[in-house]
């Protein structure tokens, strides 16, 4: 593990764009912090905090004076994925699942991640451009052990952040990594101490803030239109595995050995 970060110098409030709700919205000069607000859910997202979700983050693509996003989380959780109580993942028109992973965006967006963050809540972290974690934060990918495959981009971005050996290990074991691994293999760009994700995405925002707006969103561009023929590969891939596994009796299993939380008995 790398010597955290130094705590955040004293700085002013952010001027509050939102009052608290599923997403407290708050900008801080030409930052926007997005911070998921439903810790006893774990911060689970449905379709309140996906709707306002990806309004705020059509906020940042729309206003010229926002040069960088953060999304955060409240309570010891990330975020654990889409809410048990929807069918399926929530999606807008504009952003896709979350309101962010379909997303073609023009202001980088930075993932400050404290505690876990699994299943859709890592997926979200994958669609961010550069993740801060805390020592606290963990990776992961359970969905084989529910029967069931990531959905929303984990299956072809997992391996494109990460060494395909690791990004294999965490898809088929459903085991995540911690924030220290996560680090060395590549996954985080900056590793602080328990805690101080936001404050390390922060400093991360300044610097990148310090450049050329024009500049940094050409180039955002050029970087996700370089991936565009491989995510369009990935989705085609991803269609194919949900279609078999809706053929399985494993999800079925799977969920309800989940709600019983029992071990599954798996159909050899």
């Amino acid at each position: 593990m790398t010597a955290p970060d130094r705590p955040a110098p004293d700085r002013p409030a952010p001027d509050r764009l939102a009052p608290e709700g599923p997403l407290r919205v708050a900008r801080d000069g030409g930052v926007l912090v997005l911070t998921l607000n439903r810790p006893r859910k774990r911060n689970a997202l449905d379709r309140s905090l996906t709707d306002a979700l990806s309004a705020a983050l059509d906020e940042l693509d729309d206003d010229p004076s926002l040069h960088v996003g953060i999304i955060a989380a409240e309570g010891p959780v990330f975020s654990a994925g889409t809410d048990l109580t929807e069918s399926a993942s929530p999606a807008t028109d504009r952003g896709g699942e979350y309101g962010l992973v379909r997303r073609r965006r023009t202001t980088p967006l930075i993932a400050a991640v404290d505690g876990p963050a699994l299943g859709g809540g890592f997926e979200l972290v994958l669609a961010c451009d550069l993740v801060v974690a805390g020592a606290g934060a963990r990776f992961g990918l359970p969905e084989v052990a529910r029967g069931l495959v990531p959905t929303c981009a984990g299956l072809f971005r997992t391996p494109d952040r990460l060494p395909p050996t690791i990004a294999a290990e965490l898809v088929l074991t459903g085991d995540p990594i911690d924030a220290d691994r996560a680090h060395r293999v590549g996954l985080v760009n900056v590793l602080t101490e328990e805690g101080g994700a936001l404050a390390g995405a922060r400093r991360l925002a300044e610097r990148i803030g310090a450049n050329s707006p024009d500049a940094v969103s050409a180039a955002l561009r050029a970087l996700h239109d370089a991936r565009g023929p491989a995510e369009a590969a990935g989705w085609t891939a991803t269609d194919l595995a949900i279609e078999r596994m809706l053929r399985s009796p494993d999800v079925a299993e799977g969920v309800t050995a989940f709600f019983e939380r029992r071990p599954p008995r798996w159909f050899r």
